[in-house]
């Protein structure tokens, strides 16, 4: 990676001099965070349950998504992200919807 860091974490600065990351990297980092918030509650703390993915769409997205009511719509949405068919939310899985989830933000806000 550039900067001498490696894929996994942000490259650490020379002492003395602060860090400043770019929103986009922030960003980067706060899916990150916010993943790992919700993740390993229950089981796998490398994965999201149901149960997990409604508490995080729940509590991180709401204003880009109405709120999961019911069970009938998380296992919905599940089967939709689950890609492996493990009934869990890996990373990957998890950063392919908040991919689809802020292309669709991109075509709302650009038809305003």
């Amino acid at each position: 990676m550039p900067g001498g860091g490696s894929a996994g974490a942000p490259s650490a600065a020379e002492p003395g001099h602060a860090v400043t990351m770019s929103e986009l990297e922030k960003g980067m980092i706060a899916i990150i965070d916010a993943f790992h918030q919700y993740s390993g509650k229950e089981g796998d703390k490398h994965k999201l349950k149901k149960s997990e993915l409604k508490e995080l769409i729940n509590n991180e997205l709401t204003h880009f998504l109405s709120e999961i009511k019911d069970q009938e719509t998380v296992d919905k949405v599940m089967e939709a992200l689950d890609s492996d068919g493990d009934a869990e939310c890996d990373f990957q899985e998890f950063v392919a919807f908040i991919a689809m989830v802020t292309a669709a933000c991109h075509e709302f806000f650009e038809h305003e």
